[in-house]
């Protein structure tokens, strides 16, 4: 009988199939497909009603109202995203919606960033009450301080103006303020007391140090705010007359037939083209959406 030399014991292979490597990566692989197979059916769940728009946005108004439901139609009419173009002024709605968007989306970027650096860095009386009172009023829905609002807005002569984007703007949000008031309080206190010592205030300080330091969540927070108010409906149209109205309105209300009845097809045709734009900005600007949402909060 002749013994197993160390040798010959060296040379079994690493990978062999009851080796512990061999099952460590097998557990991976298995591991990684079950993730990807959640992530891929998580994105249908997430694209799927944006699919079907844009099928909805291809059929006449007798598919989308058959029943059962026509999942394809019969003929592609991409025509449909023509007629939805051209029977409004689609790019006149769609420059007031980028210009409130815009002025919204910057000036509460700015004044939430502010904000959130108070509660973050100075020191006052009740700073956490108010801030507790800050994160409250985020259960607020809009319908309850629409009516109020388009009041104020009324007596100060406001109405069919820009005016009320401007100072919601300046208004700050609550929300936006919470992202940046986690984000300046992980930053080092030494960068604040070397700045003091070189003879800057806190707005110098501001201005200077700490706006510049936060580009991931001043990204994120335009993108937010832009799309809240490139979406909005309820204020454009409760505030602006129709030729002062933006897209969100001008889709939902301006397909209709002579009896008062919407159009579908166009409507989900040019809700399509409603939606490209939001998309486009968020594919140029995720990386600093996703860099700013995952870094606010952290030391």
């Amino acid at each position: 009988m002749t013994a197993t030399s160390p040798t010959a014991r060296s040379r079994v292979p690493r990978d062999a199939p009851d080796s512990p490597t061999s099952t460590a990566r097998v557990r991976v692989r298995v591991n990684r497909l079950v993730l990807y197979t959640v992530l891929v059916t998580v994105t249908g769940l997430f694209l799927g009603p944006f699919g079907w728009l844009i099928v909805s946005g291809l059929k006449t108004p007798a598919e989308l109202a058959a029943s059962p439901v026509h999942w394809l139609p019969a003929v592609f009419r991409w025509d449909n995203f023509a007629d939805a173009y051209h029977l409004i002024d689609f790019l006149g709605y769609a420059r007031n919606s980028l210009v409130i968007a815009t002025i919204y989306a910057t000036l509460i970027t700015l004044s939430s960033a502010w904000v959130g650096y108070g509660f973050a860095r100075l020191n006052a009386p009740g700073k956490k009450v108010l801030f507790g009172i800050l994160i409250g009023s985020m259960m607020l829905p809009q319908m309850i301080t629409l009516l109020p609002t388009y009041l104020i807005f009324a007596r100060l002569g406001m109405v069919d103006t820009y005016w009320p984007w401007v100072l919601w703007g300046l208004s700050a949000a609550p929300y936006l303020v919470f992202l940046f008031r986690q984000f300046f309080a992980g930053l080092p206190r030494e960068l604040e007391e070397a700045a003091i010592v070189d003879g800057c205030g806190y707005a110098a300080i501001f201005w200077r140090i700490f706006l510049p330091q936060s580009w991931p969540v001043l990204s994120a927070s335009f993108i937010i705010a832009f799309t809240w108010s490139w979406g909005d409906y309820l204020a454009p149209q409760l505030l602006l007359s129709s030729d002062r109205s933006t897209l969100a309105v001008a889709v939902m209300s301006s397909y209709v037939t002579s009896a008062g009845t919407p159009v579908t097809n166009l409507q989900a045709a040019a809700s399509v083209m409603y939606v490209v734009p939001i998309l486009l900005i968020f594919l140029v600007a995720q990386r600093g959406f996703v860099a700013g949402m995952s870094t606010t909060g952290l030391k």
